[in-house]
């Protein structure tokens, strides 16, 4: 997979490809990313890709110019199976969605900032558009982050457990049961009997009860 993020602030994604999953999926090739900064398609001698609103009102708008002419750029070497902007009305992250870009081989993530994009963008060249919850952010940047590594992590190969991305929150539509390690007695907070207990039927059945329980508490 590859995913090009068209962003006015490249250097927020340095570490976040640099650490965890999303690099070794980059080291075992699984995965390859290409940070374009929007800036450099401006159409002006200061690096300007914002103006004013027309109408007037606060916040300043992302440009149709430059963004159309980065898109059409990188268009030149690839096709895209999805151009996602990331905006607060978008379409709301699920899992299921998670699992159905895991599938595409090339995506592109535009950034939005300010007050956002000219509208224009949104309807002539963007294909998807994303929330990650609803609330809103100082950019896309940080949403950006969040779609990549849902996605990628489900590549195959990406985990050191194949099955490990299969038992995830959300996978089956249940949230994941408590999960505890060593030491099972830690001052007096101790692991419960029944995952000590060796019956794996009777440890599934339990876990199967805590999801479905967990499930049920944040849906109320």
């Amino acid at each position: 997979m590859h995913i090009d993020i068209i962003t006015l602030f490249p250097s927020m994604f340095t570490e976040i490809f640099a650490q965890s999953i999303l690099h070794r999926a980059i080291d075992k090739k699984l995965f390859s990313v290409n940070v374009v900064n929007l800036r450099t398609y401006a159409t002006n001698n200061y690096g300007s890709v914002d103006d004013y609103a027309y109408g007037g009102g606060a916040g300043m708008v992302m440009q149709i110019e430059p963004i159309d002419n980065c898109i059409k750029d990188l268009k030149k070497t690839r096709s895209y199976d999805e151009i996602i902007y990331t905006a607060p009305d978008g379409q709301l992250m699920t899992q299921s969605l998670c699992n159905a870009l895991s599938l595409k081989e090339n995506l592109c993530i535009l950034c939005g900032h300010y007050k956002g994009v000219d509208e224009r963008v949104r309807e002539h060249l963007i294909t998807m558009e994303i929330s990650i919850g609803e609330y809103v952010l100082s950019g896309g940047e940080l949403a950006a982050a969040v779609i990549a590594d849902s996605v990628v992590r489900l590549l195959p190969g990406v985990l050191g457990d194949e099955q490990s991305a299969l038992s995830d929150s959300f996978q089956d539509g249940l949230i994941s049961p408590p999960v505890y390690s060593r030491p099972a007695d830690y001052k007096g907070w101790k692991v419960p009997d029944i995952l000590l207990s060796g019956n794996q039927k009777a440890i599934d059945d339990w876990r199967m009860e805590q999801s479905i329980e967990r499930t049920k508490n944040i849906t109320k």
